[in-house]
């Protein structure tokens, strides 16, 4: 590959920036919302009235502030808008530009995802999918809704791509949960997919989706032939009697499927054939190819009977022929020092992937990526950052650590001993695109939950309590009722307050709800530059590898739809295959 990519000291002096950056507004991203209050966080952090940093904040940081505002910011010698001695932010545009040059757009360090496949196709491979044998593609929308099928669509292709460009056939999706990313890798480009979760229930939801995936798929190419001309064919609501009578999947749960129903109509030898092709190779667990036959509710009890024995009896000659199937679902659970041929007998090189891997799968995802030679290249999309692991928390924030942390990844990191805390963690999940157009905060469920702090803190000596109070605010009616319902939820006694009392809390606060409201907006606007280290810290620990030849931040989504949009890919070198410098 000839494609221009930062290398290992200009990454290295990029994370440097951020990490000066986030060194100095760090502690905002830190303060709990919920301590808001009884902390007096605002008092603490923000030397400005409340109305100034949300105009500030609603203009992007573009406005202007009177003269003397600005020369007495100068006088002071701010550090990204904070006063050095008070350690109190004194100029909120001056914070959001530096936010917004911290974060990897202002950056510039990532690719888009048109130039990665540009460069990808651009060794003279064209892309071959299943397209090609079925004569239709699968339109995901169709099954999926518009957020997961534009992140399917997107990285699905990238995966393909990244296995042509290597080579090889085999997809390992690390964390697949309900698998429609395995299951469009194997329908629609034709790779031998192994999808691994740790839940069961995911696995066997995975399996069972897929089977339907591919009935869907059948009924979507029978409906897509014919030049356009053939009517929709009847979908509709089967009942698992009816599903073991069609197509052998005796002992599931009652629960109601959608299965395809074909019309009397018969099909072309040539559709047949096609069809066939298609199909043959797809696991039986998830579709059998149809034959004519009578529905299940023209049958005798006799003859349902007959046929379900006889389908269980194909199942197994099926299951023992040798063939095997496009998308695998395996239930384990994946840690860095996994040994992946103990879960796939069958593994050849391959393509490791993760779509919104959660927390420090996606990092030990990566050190699979390093550490196992049958992978030859990555493609990891993380998310929840909150459930990540950290090695060098404060003693007073230590977290049960596993042998390996997910943060920092980087030797660059490790040696500096950098740390961010659960609650810049958080909010690094905070999504600013969203909120910029509007879809903002929950702002009153957050109120209300830091003044029942200061009510716990006033009145009950448990306000620490190792309980919590939970998704109270959806089932409320008003701020009496939530306090009511949180207090009983903590078990103590709501008898010593009246609901005057009560309200009486809410109105003192209310006016200052303004405070939390742009204080909020003000940890929005660092999110981006917290998740934006996160991932220069996994791209960096790829570019510390001898045996990675090329790595990139790619953002593969559009924020909006999807705002964990940036993917970690890497490729390997090897022998015989194109590689980069």
């Amino acid at each position: 590959m000839t494609l221009s990519t930062y290398s290992l000291g200009e990454i290295q002096q990029r994370i440097n920036e951020v990490r000066r950056f986030l060194s100095v507004t760090l502690n905002i991203a830190n303060a709990h919302t919920v301590e808001f209050y009884t902390h007096d966080v605002w008092e603490r952090f923000i030397a400005l009235p409340p109305a100034e940093v949300l105009s500030a904040v609603a203009a992007g940081g573009d406005q202007q502030r009177e003269p003397a505002s600005r020369a007495t910011a100068g006088e002071l010698g701010t550090t990204f808008g904070f006063c050095p001695d008070t350690k109190r932010l004194v100029d909120v545009c001056e914070l959001l530009r530096a936010a917004q040059d911290h974060t990897l757009p202002g950056l510039g360090v990532f690719l888009k995802r048109d130039e990665l496949l540009q460069e990808l196709r651009g060794m003279g491979m064209k892309l071959r999918s299943a397209v090609a044998q079925t004569g239709s593609a699968l339109e995901p929308d169709e099954f999926m809704n518009s957020k997961k099928s534009h992140e399917v669509q997107s990285m699905s292709e990238v995966v393909a791509c990244l296995a042509q460009h290597c080579r090889v056939k085999q997809v390992i999706d690390v964390g697949s949960g309900k698998g429609y990313l395995s299951s469009f890798l194997s329908l629609q480009h034709g790779l031998q997919v192994y999808g691994v979760d740790s839940s069961s229930t995911n696995t066997h939801g995975a399996q069972e989706r897929n089977r339907k995936l591919r009935k869907f798929s059948r009924a979507y190419q029978q409906h897509m032939r014919g030049n356009g001309k053939v009517e929709e064919e009847e979908i509709k609501p089967v009942t698992v009697e009816e599903e073991v009578l069609n197509d052998d999947r005796v002992g599931n749960e009652s629960v109601e499927v959608t299965a395809y129903n074909p019309s009397a109509e018969k099909q072309s030898k040539t559709d047949s054939e096609v069809e066939e092709l298609f199909l043959t190779s797809l696991s039986v667990d998830a579709m059998e190819i149809p034959n004519p036959r009578v529905p299940p509710t023209q049958l005798s009890p006799e003859e349902k009977e007959k046929r379900k024995r006889e389908n269980l009896e194909r199942k197994a000659r099926n299951r023992s022929d040798g063939s095997k199937a496009l998308f695998s679902p395996l239930t384990s659970f994946i840690t860095a020092e996994t040994e992946l041929r103990e879960i796939i007998t069958e593994l050849e090189d391959a393509v490791m992937v993760g779509l919104h891997t959660c927390g420090d799968l996606a990092s030990n995802t990566l050190r699979m990526f390093v550490a196992k030679p049958e992978l030859v290249a990555v493609c990891s999309v993380g998310c929840c950052y909150h459930l990540l692991s950290e090695e060098f928390l404060p003693e007073k924030q230590a977290e049960d650590l596993l042998s390996s942390c997910g943060f920092p990844l980087s030797q660059s990191l490790r040696d500096q001993s950098w740390f961010c805390g659960r609650n810049a963690r958080m909010s690094a999940c905070l999504a600013l695109e969203r909120v910029s157009v509007g879809q903002g905060i929950q702002m009153e469920s957050l109120f209300y939950r830091a003044v029942l702090h200061v009510i716990l803190r006033d009145h009950y000596s448990s306000f620490k309590s190792e309980k919590r109070v939970g998704n109270v605010y959806s089932k409320t009616k008003s701020f009496v009722d939530y306090v009511r319902r949180a207090l009983r939820r903590l078990e103590l006694d709501e008898a010593k307050l009246s609901d005057n009392d009560i309200q009486r809390y809410h109105d003192t606060y209310r006016e200052r709800m303004d405070e939390m409201h742009a204080f909020n907006m003000l940890k929005v606007s660092l999110a981006p530059c917290i998740e934006g280290l996160i991932l220069l810290d996994r791209l960096c620990f790829l570019k510390e590898q001898e045996n990675v030849s090329f790595s990139a931040l790619v953002q593969l989504f559009d924020p909006l739809l999807s705002p964990r949009c940036y993917a970690v890919v890497g490729l390997k070198s090897y022998d015989g295959r194109p590689t980069t410098q």
